[in-house]
């Protein structure tokens, strides 16, 4: 596609902001219901509480069939929501993708299913064992445990006799001690298939997947080799079960959350049940790309030199999805991403406007990678600024504040020197300090990003500027599990609330700030995400692509 199919057209009525537009993603931070539950309610926030009484606004749905999931049941999460943010358009995502392919069966049969029976069939003939790695849990944010279970089933159906399991366990995107659960009723459907003679399928490994192998943005190598050296080499403390592992773990470090658990190894008299050997194959069940590339790599890449993976088994990898469409991560996958294209940061590149796209470590690659449609890098170097601050590698509910500040700093003297006609950031803390669980730490770590808005306002309004402030999703804005029936707390045999560390169905807000000008939102049914981008278009002056949706402007 040439430029001239990217040339933006000027907005038929509203000449645009003299200063530049920026979007202001607060990560977690939804509309709940303003609550002892609600620690967005809860916190000090006056400049979100001014934007809400004089600005513009309205509620964004940020979760379901609005972000590409595949129903309203289904929470939204950081990938998609910035997607839709980026690309201006809904796109199908991996969890639904996934769930189509395993239906129609094109995961396993016909040009699609190639990779699938490559792998069967290279451990059928080594007589090699097919493992499978991923995050053990329903959330739908990263994996769902229904696909393990599908990819299981088939593996049986084709009659592959041994296969290894290696858990991830979550309590993250579910309630933070309901590891057993999962455990459970993946145990279940083992003894079920371990009932013919021939099959041999158990657990091998696992932890915590905030410990072990799932890190992203190369913020702590250290989890993906803690993870290589379990699942691959079967080298971390031994128990007969998981059950065992786990109940263990949290006798030993009372309230421990499932996503901290240690790694452990499954052995049978002595000896490790799963360590990956020449001939095997395995399969990363994890639909979602950022925890999903490092370890990726670990299998992929001959040169790696993060971390030292000692002598590395003949294993044929593959990821349930690529991961990253642009460095081909990882080489084999058995289902295709979403093919996203023409995002808004495309669009402006292609028309010379200058962009900055800035976040903390923990967010970096979501206002640049998923921002871009799953693109890594930049679609014109001269054009944007991409910065990333360094996070801090320590508990985020010790540091609730987590780099806001710093953020802002950058992001202010950069917005001062009058090149960027756009910037996008996010601040993380609702969403990290949400996923902890820790009540008074969410309180302060939403009041830590009201406090950057407070010192952003009056840049913007010194450049002649438009602040959009959103969110991607909800997370702070309920942090205790609610009983599905009665909406009440849900209080434990103390009568204390249960905390919830999971991402949340709550609509998130939408305030645009532009003091030089007289706007006002419209009436767009259905409004959510993907009706960022035009909004975008709309402050900077230009009429947004056709197949966009609508500006929630007039």
């Amino acid at each position: 596609m040439g430029t001239s199919e990217f040339e933006l057209k000027p907005h038929p009525t509203f000449p645009g902001v003299a200063g530049p537009v920026v979007v202001c993603v607060m990560d977690g931070v939804g509309i709940g219901r303003q609550d002892a539950s609600d620690a967005v309610h809860l916190a000090r926030t006056p400049h979100l509480d001014g934007l809400a009484a004089s600005a513009p606004g309205l509620p964004l749905a940020a979760h379901g069939v609005a972000v590409g999931m595949p129903s309203d049941d289904d929470m939204g999460n950081s990938e998609v929501g910035h997607n839709a943010i980026g690309a201006g358009r809904v796109f199908d995502q991996g969890a639904k993708l996934v769930q189509q392919a395993i239906h129609s069966g094109s995961l396993f049969e016909g040009e699609t299913g190639r990779v699938w029976q490559g792998l069967t069939e290279r451990v059928r003939q080594a007589n090699g064992t097919l493992h499978f790695l991923g995050l053990l849990s329903d959330g739908n944010v990263h994996s769902h445990i229904h696909h393990l279970f599908a990819l299981l089933r088939r593996a049986d159906q084709e009659e592959v006799r041994q296969v290894r399991l290696h858990v991830l366990l979550d309590g993250r995107d579910v309630p933070k001690t309901s590891a057993l659960d999962y455990v459970d009723a993946l145990e279940e459907l083992l003894e079920t298939l371990n009932r013919k003679a021939d099959r041999d399928y158990r657990i091998a490994s696992g932890g915590g997947r905030m410990l072990v192998t799932m890190d992203r943005y190369e913020a702590d190598w250290s989890m993906v080799e803690r993870g290589w050296k379990t699942h691959v080499k079967a080298d971390a403390r031994t128990f007969p079960d998981t059950r065992t592992a786990v109940q263990t773990f949290r006798h030993e470090s009372p309230g421990i959350n499932d996503q901290n658990l240690p790694a452990f190894v499954i052995a049978d008299h002595g000896e490790p049940l799963g360590p990956v050997r020449d001939g095997d194959a395995l399969v990363l069940f994890n639909f979602r790309g950022d925890r999903a590339i490092e370890i990726s790599r670990a299998f992929d890449d001959a040169s790696l030199s993060a971390f030292d993976r000692g002598s590395r088994p003949d294993v044929a990898y593959a990821g349930m999805m690529e991961y990253d469409g642009d460095l081909h991560v990882p080489g084999q996958y058995l289902v295709s991403p979403p093919t996203i294209e023409r995002t808004l940061g495309e669009y402006l590149a292609r028309n010379g406007h200058m962009q900055l796209a800035i976040s903390e470590t923990q967010k970096y690659g979501h206002v640049t990678y998923f921002w871009n449609g799953n693109k890594s890098g930049q679609f014109d170097e001269s054009l944007e600024t991409y910065v990333e601050i360094p996070s801090d590698n320590l508990p985020f509910e010790e540091r609730p504040w987590m780099k806001a500040a710093e953020i802002t700093d950058r992001l202010i003297s950069e917005l001062r020197t009058g090149r960027y006609r756009h910037a996008r950031l996010n601040y993380a803390n609702g969403d990290m300090v949400g996923h902890t669980g820790a009540y008074e730490a969410s309180i302060q770590a939403v009041a830590a990003v009201d406090l950057q808005i407070g010192r952003l306002m009056p840049v913007i309004a010194e450049l002649g500027g438009a602040l959009i402030v959103t969110a991607d999703h909800g997370n702070a804005d309920l942090m205790f599990e609610l009983d599905k029936k009665t909406g009440e707390i849900k209080r434990d045999e103390d009568g204390q609330p249960q905390a919830k560390t999971s991402h949340t169905l709550n609509p998130v807000p939408c305030w645009i700030y532009a003091p030089d000008h007289e706007l006002a939102m419209r009436s767009v049914p259905g409004a959510g995400l993907a009706n960022l981008a035009a909004t975008v278009l709309h402050l900077m002056g230009f009429d947004a692509p056709e197949d966009y949706h609508r500006s929630l402007l007039r």
